[in-house]
């Protein structure tokens, strides 16, 4: 039962007993004891042994990933590698653009002087002096003593015979006046009769004439002549008012390669 004292200065004021004051004090020991609880002990007010550790919780749930971590520094650089085997060669790629024409270069040196590109000559006329004799052999070559024309010196006079010297197909002509006598001659190259020609004689009051000629294929050394009959058939003729003549000229040369003659 609470009772109620009073006193002057505690006019109006409860005043509580001392056995009213025992909750309150267990109440504040209880308070102060529990902040002296460690892990897995009792209060110091109830001390015992310490308990059997308990058996591992359960796993738990994956946590959610972690955010990514700053970038790694720059390794040092590896070694090289090996070479490795060569590859198929690829397609050709489109043919490009034409370039600009590039700059003209510089103006070469001058070259040496060529050859003289002159074509080259065989040719000859010759004929028959009033005072030239014929020949009194069959195999000899009627010479034809009186040059006309001979300037690259191919035929002799002294001996009535050409000599080619530039390889090549020449023309060769006989015109002979015939007088008191038939005419009968040949062209002759290397001994070798190519043609052959004649006129018979029927005592006619004035000379008659014959001609002949032959192409021939000649090669530097061969050599060309005319050759007359013996006797009754020498009827060549030669005087101020007509003549017998002999002539040749090269038609085309073999030098159709030289670097000269093309």
């Amino acid at each position: 039962m609470l009772k109620t004292y009073r006193t002057g200065s505690d006019k109006g004021h409860t005043k509580m007993s001392p056995l009213q004051h025992w909750p309150l004090l267990f109440l504040l020991l209880l308070i102060r004891s529990s902040n002296q609880i460690e892990d897995n002990k009792i209060p110091s007010l109830c001390s015992g042994q310490p308990g059997i550790p308990g058996s591992p919780g359960v796993h738990g749930t994956p946590g959610l990933p972690g955010r990514d971590g700053r970038d790694g520094r720059d390794a040092a650089p590896g070694e090289k590698g090996a070479e490795g085997e060569r590859g198929t060669p690829g397609m050709s790629g489109p043919r490009g653009d034409l370039g600009d024409p590039g700059q003209l270069g510089e103006k070469g040196e001058k070259g040496q002087a060529g050859e003289c590109a002159v074509a080259p000559k065989s040719a000859f006329s010759a004929k028959l002096s009033e005072s030239r004799g014929l020949p009194t052999n069959v195999d000899e070559a009627l010479r034809f003593d009186t040059v006309l024309l001979n300037e690259q010196g191919h035929y002799d006079p002294e001996t009535g015979r050409f000599t080619c010297r530039v390889p090549g197909v020449y023309y060769f002509a006989v015109h002979a006046t015939v007088y008191r006598a038939s005419l009968q001659f040949d062209v002759v190259k290397n001994n070798q009769v190519e043609a052959s020609f004649f006129q018979y004689y029927g005592n006619w009051p004035k000379p008659a004439s014959l001609t002949g000629g032959a192409l021939l294929h000649l090669v530097p050394n061969d050599q060309v002549w005319i050759r007359v009959g013996i006797g009754e058939y020498s009827g060549f003729y030669s005087s101020t008012k007509t003549d017998s003549s002999f002539s040749g000229f090269l038609v085309h040369s073999d030098w159709k390669n030289s670097a000269v003659f093309a």
